[in-house]
């Protein structure tokens, strides 16, 4: 397919800038059965879940990746945090208006200090004096489409209640829309609730940028399962029950791993799958999830899964009714 056919017209009015409160958001439900359009709330959620589904959900933790200083000079200094390599060490992006060569410290309001390792082009090595000072220095990284500055509640609003394990450097968004209260109300039903991890890496705002789509590479993830995870992930294939995966970051894991292994096996990895139109899926049976960017390797990702004619009509009626959009935006159920 071409990336053309992943596009949908968007005004910016209809891009949330900032969240509604959690569990009030609008659910758009598609039956992939009856080939239906509905409409609701995120509340009515667990009014869609089988008392034997099995609810996959990402428990990765933004971190606040975006540390913005100044060099002696005067000059300004950003470093986004990509990976921590030992404590104190990070690979990072480092931006600012001249290069910065390493050897170049870089000094922040909080008293914590920087010095640049080793840099290549954006990308480099970043050791810090402070480690206990990093997160508190550092904002949220917004995405680019929400056009303002990090402020101190996204710490809470861009996170899952769940939120466990730091890593993310963007939220799995689908997760925001959960209250400690409406997992719950799941529990109540009987439905098991399983945590995986995924860290959510900068590629996922990586464009595509061929037009055949088959030519995309995609970017890696790296993931984690442990052992009773996996366990209740297999037993509930193994039964034929549903699995019910919260967000495509979850999606890519275990269709990952049922690619790879065969099964969901228990460990750490890393996964660069490309889901698009004509995917076979073998573990997930329904998605909850965001509205995602046109020609985004997200978008095919859904089409994938709800079949792409529905979803695009899907998308066409979402701004029709002026749904909110991406990761502070309503959810979209596919059963």
């Amino acid at each position: 397919m071409k990336l053309s056919d992943f596009h949908y017209d968007l005004s910016e009015g209809l891009i949330a800038q900032y969240p509604l409160p959690r569990g009030t958001e609008r659910l758009m439900i598609v039956d992939r059965a009856k080939s239906k359009i509905s409409h609701g709330h995120i509340n009515d959620f667990k009014d869609y879940l089988l008392p034997d589904d099995t609810l996959v959900l990402n428990n990765s933790k933004v971190i606040p990746a975006r540390l913005t200083g100044k060099k002696a000079t005067g000059g300004n200094v950003e470093i986004f945090l990509l990976k921590e390599l030992e404590r104190g060490m990070w690979e990072c992006l480092v931006r600012s208006s001249k290069p910065s060569r390493p050897g170049t410290a870089v000094y922040f309001e909080s008293g914590l200090r920087a010095e640049i390792v080793e840099r290549e082009l954006e990308k480099g090595i970043v050791r810090f004096d402070r480690p206990e000072l990093i997160f508190k220095t550092g904002k949220m990284p917004l995405p680019p489409y929400i056009s303002r500055d990090a402020e101190n509640r996204d710490r809470e609003y861009y996170q899952t209640v769940y939120a466990k394990d730091d890593g993310s450097v963007a939220a799995p968004t689908a997760g925001l829309h959960f209250t400690n209260e409406m997992l719950t109300d799941i529990s109540r039903k009987g439905i098991e609730q399983v945590y995986i991890t995924l860290h959510v890496g900068l590629g996922t705002f990586k464009p595509v940028r061929v037009e055949n789509i088959e030519n995309h590479i995609m970017h890696e993830e790296e993931y984690f399962i442990g052992i009773e995870e996996s366990k209740k992930i297999n037993m509930a294939m193994n039964n034929k029950t549903r699995i019910v995966s919260v967000g495509t970051t979850t999606t890519r894991v275990l269709e990952h791993l049922m690619c790879e292994k065969g099964r969901i096996e228990s460990g750490r990895g890393s996964t660069g799958i490309f889901i698009r139109p004509g995917f076979e899926f073998r573990c997930v049976n329904a998605l909850l999830t965001n509205f995602h960017l046109p020609c985004s390797t997200l978008i095919m990702l859904v089409c994938a899964f709800g079949g792409y004619d529905l979803i695009m009509k899907a998308y066409s009626e979402a701004v029709k009714e002026r749904y909110r959009f991406f990761s502070y935006g309503d959810a979209m159920l596919i059963i």
